[in-house]
This record gives C-alpha cells, sequence and structure tokens, in this order.
C-alpha cells in the first residue's frame, strides 16, 4: 500500500481509539468506574460493538489503555512544570511536587482505580518519575541545596511517598503545606529553612 494510504489509515484508527478512550473517560466521570459496559462506550462513542471489539476485547482492556494515557499525560506536565519553572533546582522541584501532590490530590480512589494501579505501566510509570526526581535532586545536592547525605534516588523515593498522603487531604492548601513539608526534608542538615 502507498505510504499515505497507511498513514491515513493510521490517522483514523488512532482517532478512534482516542476517541474509545475520551468517550470512556467521560463515561467514568459520569457514572463511575464499574458502571461502564462495552454496549455504552459504544453508544456513546458512535462507532458499533463490533468495531469498538476490534480495538479492544473488554472494558478492563479499555480502562488500562486510557490509564495509561492518563499516566503518560501526567508525566508530560510534570515535565513541562519543569522546563517552565525558572531558578535553581530547588525552585524547579517544588513547583513539580506540587504539581504531582496536587494531581494525587485530585484523584479519587476505589476498587478499580486501585487495580489499575497495580498494572505493569504504573510501575515503569513510577520508575520514570523516580528518575526524574532524582536527576533534580542529584543537581540540587551537587549546588548544596539538597542534602547529600541520602543517595538522590532514595530522596525521590521519600518525596513520592510522603505525597501519596495527598490523595487523602481535604484542600489544596493542606496539599502546598504537605509538599513544604517534603521540601524541608531535603535541606541539607544544620541548614536553616526559609520560604520562598
Amino acid at each position: 500500500m502507498p505510504k499515505l494510504w497507511n498513514e491515513t489509515i493510521e490517522t483514523h484508527r488512532n482517532a478512534v481509539r482516542s476517541a474509545i478512550l475520551d468517550t470512556t473517560a467521560a463515561l467514568v466521570a459520569e457514572h463511575g468506574i464499574s458502571s461502564v459496559s462495552m454496549s455504552q462506550i459504544a453508544l456513546s462513542a458512535g462507532i458499533g460493538r463490533a468495531t469498538l471489539y476490534k480495538y479492544f476485547p473488554d472494558v478492563d482492556a479499555i480502562l488500562v489503555a486510557w490509564h495509561e494515557r492518563q499516566i503518560q499525560a501526567h508525566l508530560e506536565h510534570l515535565a513541562q512544570v519543569r522546563d517552565r519553572t525558572e531558578g535553581k533546582s530547588d525552585l524547579k522541584l517544588e513547583a513539580v511536587l506540587q504539581a504531582y501532590a496536587l494531581i494525587s490530590h485530585s484523584h479519587n480512589g476505589g476498587a478499580q482505580a486501585a487495580r489499575l494501579h497495580q498494572g505493569p505501566h504504573v510501575s515503569r510509570a513510577q520508575q520514570h518519575l523516580q528518575e526524574f526526581l532524582a536527576e533534580l535532586l542529584g543537581e540540587g545536592a551537587e549546588a548544596g541545596i539538597f542534602r547529600n547525605d541520602v543517595a538522590p534516588g532514595e530522596l525521590a523515593g521519600y518525596c513520592l511517598h510522603a505525597l501519596e498522603a495527598a490523595g487523602g487531604l481535604t484542600s489544596g492548601d493542606a496539599v502546598l503545606r504537605l509538599v513544604k513539608v517534603t521540601m524541608t526534608g531535603l535541606q541539607p542538615p544544620g541548614v536553616a529553612v526559609t520560604g520562598h
């Protein structure tokens, strides 16, 4: 087949796949993650069930693909936050941690959500996020901004575990306070903590 034809088909497939994922996200937001069916998705996406089954075997597969897309979007957002934040690595890290904590705070759990968070795509994303934070922490440790008596990877783990608590907080202000407390734990020993 000609290259243009292949690109057109691939573009169409990507558009249908995106429509399925977008529809699923809207249905989950409206009805809850456990109430979504293949029939609802096909009807809402404006495609036949047979077409839907060509793309995904069941609702769980759609939800996993949707979740993978969400996680990728979150990782891209965190990279954009880092890249557009001016200043030293402490300002960049704090901006990234705030964005991460606010994402965690805004997502509701539930049994299905917990199941989605156990997939291999989540492990890969967590590893990527750990390395992403460790790089910022390593740069800051070299500049004397962050502690250097603990490995950057361990400090990245500390940040991620500390900010898991953001999901249970009741307000955005509480989330920002949690980020400040987390940042305080990154200070070199004996350094007085000041506000930005």
